[in-house]
This record gives structure tokens, sequence and C-alpha cells, in this order.
């Protein structure tokens, strides 16, 4: 076996190709987006290059067929901010194979080393952690846009080769067949009644000002997280620009108090239910069909990628009278169709979130794991710190 530097547009394809091959025959998986893949390692297109940088890998058998991939990379912002500069490796795919595994984390771990790195962290995206982002273990069903999505086996490669567990990150599935708890809806009709306080929904005319709210909601919101960096701008425009073909405005939320941006949550709809057909290539005549599925009624789900309340705001359970007016919005004619929201992810450093969850009666759909590894095995590993 030997390990091949992805480097030219033959090895590229070679690259996307393997986990169709792998999971052709599980009726679970949704091959993503290949142009959403190869953003991540475009450096025009991923702002994660200005401070940092990738590389990426085949592995192929004696006969030299692929029967494997990984990447590696650094976001230099953050390698510096623990206790070992820590890198990531992603994008694992490989067959039931141990050794075949092991190569691969091998080849990240010397990547990594030569760099100055001290340990990595995998499988994880160089980019934000809305996709790509952690290890399927448990609830191995249909995932929704952007939620990775792995064999069963990987669980056992990461563990004998020596990673451990940096934090569990939690999905759960909201019914919207059943009703919410009635206590939490008093409790969400009175926030909503708070003097100075005000709910609105994403406007696209308008744009510009909440990319920038979001950026502004969030770096507070987050600042407290272990190793946090602040949200760009140019990211949020990025990800904007790939979700729009399918943005609900009603799905997105803001709180202001007065004129200040204190509140949001991002809702999209789970696209993954009509793009498995298409089997992550959206060239122009799958465009045009996504175009027509889309005005259909076929998607029925939808995700909560992402949420967040400034620190001097948090007390108030803000997030219950946004999930009112989430409840208001997908009971109106136009979304009545759709049967299920999914709150994802959740991390356990995130104990309020988890209640949050608790409290709107949601059940336990996923559950994913961020691992970490130590180049030098003789020193502690540390878990990440709950907010």
């Amino acid at each position: 076996m030997k390990t091949i530097q992805v480097s030219d547009k033959q090895l590229i394809k070679q690259f996307l190709d393997l986990p169709r091959q792998l999971y052709k025959d599980d009726p679970a998986w949704v091959c993503p987006l290949d142009n959403m893949v190869e953003a991540v390692f475009d450096p025009k297109k991923n702002i994660f290059f200005q401070h940092g940088e990738a590389a990426r890998w085949l592995l192929q058998n004696d006969e030299g067929k692929v029967i494997g991939r990984v990447a590696a990379f650094i976001n230099r912002k953050k390698a510096g901010g623990y206790e070992q500069p820590t890198g990531g490796m992603g994008f694992f795919e490989c067959i039931d194979n141990k050794e075949a595994a092991f190569l691969l984390f091998d080849t990240c771990k010397q990547w990594l080393n030569e760099r100055g790195m001290e340990a990595m962290d995998g499988p994880i995206n160089f980019g934000e952690n809305d996709n790509f982002w952690g290890l399927l273990v448990e609830g191995f069903t249909h995932p929704s846009f952007g939620m990775p999505y792995n064999h069963p086996y990987y669980e056992k490669f990461f563990q004998e080769y020596g990673f451990t567990i940096y934090f569990e990150q939690v999905t759960n599935h909201l019914n919207l067949l059943k009703p919410f708890p009635e206590r939490f809806w008093k409790i969400a009709e009175w926030i909503r009644k708070k003097p100075g306080y005000r709910w609105q929904h994403f406007e696209l005319k308008h744009k510009d000002k909440y990319l920038n709210d979001i950026k502004e909601i969030y770096d507070d919101a987050w600042q407290h997280h272990n190793n946090f960096t602040p949200l760009n701008l140019e990211t949020i425009k990025s990800e904007f620009e790939q979700a729009k073909p399918f943005l609900a405005e009603e799905f997105v939320w803001f709180v202001y108090h007065d004129q200040e941006p204190v509140a949001f949550l991002v809702m999209l709809p789970d696209v993954n239910q009509v793009l498995k057909p298409m089997k992550g290539k959206l060239h122009w005549i799958n465009k045009i069909k996504l175009f027509f599925l889309l005005k259909t009624k076929r998607i029925n789900r939808a995700r909560i990628t992402i949420m967040g309340v400034k620190t001097a705001h948090q007390r108030y359970g803000l997030e219950s009278g946004i999930f009112w007016e989430m409840n208001h919005v997908m009971n109106l004619p136009k979304f009545k169709h759709y049967k299920e929201v999914e709150l994802s992810w959740v991390g356990d450093f995130n104990p309020k979130m988890e209640s949050l969850h608790n409290a709107v009666g949601a059940d336990f759909g996923k559950r994913h794991r961020t691992y970490r590894y130590l180049f030098d095995q003789t020193k502690q590993q540390q878990k990440a710190k709950s907010l």
C-alpha cells in the first residue's frame, strides 16, 4: 500500500469518487456535493487558507486500486491556542482494513508534525464546524445536509490508533407532529413580551445587514469557548451563497434589544432529501432538477445549523422566544408539510443548549465525536471546556 498526495484533476476525481464506491450499498448515505468538498480545498474559496494550509492523500493497494483517502490541515489562528499546538485531519474514508486506516492516520501525523504540530483533532473540517465535522458513532440514519455520515467500523480505527474523545456532539430531532410541552410555550410567550426586545426574520433584500448581525452576535456569544476565534465575514458570505438557492427567509430569525442584535438562529431545509439521487453531482441538469424539486413539498424536514445569544442576554431565555416564532412559521400553509426539525449539533461542553433541547421535548437522533490524538502519548489528554 502507498499514499499519493492529491495534486491534479485525475487524483481529485478519485478523491471524490471513493465514497461513492464505499457506500454504494448503503441506503442511508447521501453523497456530499462535490463542489462543496472541493471548495474546502480551494484557496480562492476557503478563507482559512489565509492563515493556514491543507493537504490530502489517496491510499492505493498493491494493485493500484484506491482504497482510502484523508486530508490534514492547520488553522494557525487556533493551532497555538491549545496546550499542544493542534492541527486537524478529516475527509477520512477507508475500506475495513486496520493497516490501511493507520497508514492514512500516520500520513496526517507526519505532515502535521513536520509543521510544528503536536496533536491532531479529527475528523474535522478545514472551516467552520457546521459541515463535515465529527465521527458518527450512534444513529446511522439518513444524514441531513452538511452532517457527516460514515461506516460504523471507523470508530474502532480511531480508538485503536490512540485517538481519545475531545468532545461529543449530540443531534436531537424535534417531531413537529408532537405538541411542545405546555410549560415551554407559556415561558416562551412571556419572554416574547419582555420590554425592549423585538423578533424579526431574515430578509434577502437586507442580507448584508443580517450577515453582519450574525457575526456580531456569534463573536460575543462564543467568546468564552476555549480557543475561540471570531467569525470571518467573508466565510459567512460564502456559506450564505451556498445556501441561498434553498434558503427560506422565515427559517432564519433574529432578536433585537432596542436596535442591538442580540440573538439569532439559522435553520435550513434538508435538501439531502432530494439530492440523494444526484450522487454529489450538481451539473446544469441536476441544478434544473433541484430548482423544480425545491418548489415541491418533497422536503419535509429542516435542520437548525447554528444559533447564538450575546453573553449579556443569555439569562433571559431568548432562545425560547425564537422557538415560539419558529413554531408559528411551521404552522403556516406553505410550511405545514414539514414534519421534523433536526437540532444539530450540541457539544457536551454546552449544557445550556442541552437543557433547551430537553425543554422542547426533542428526541435523541445521532451522536458524533470529535477525537484528539497527542503525538506524545505520555502526555495527558484534556477535554473541551464547558461554556
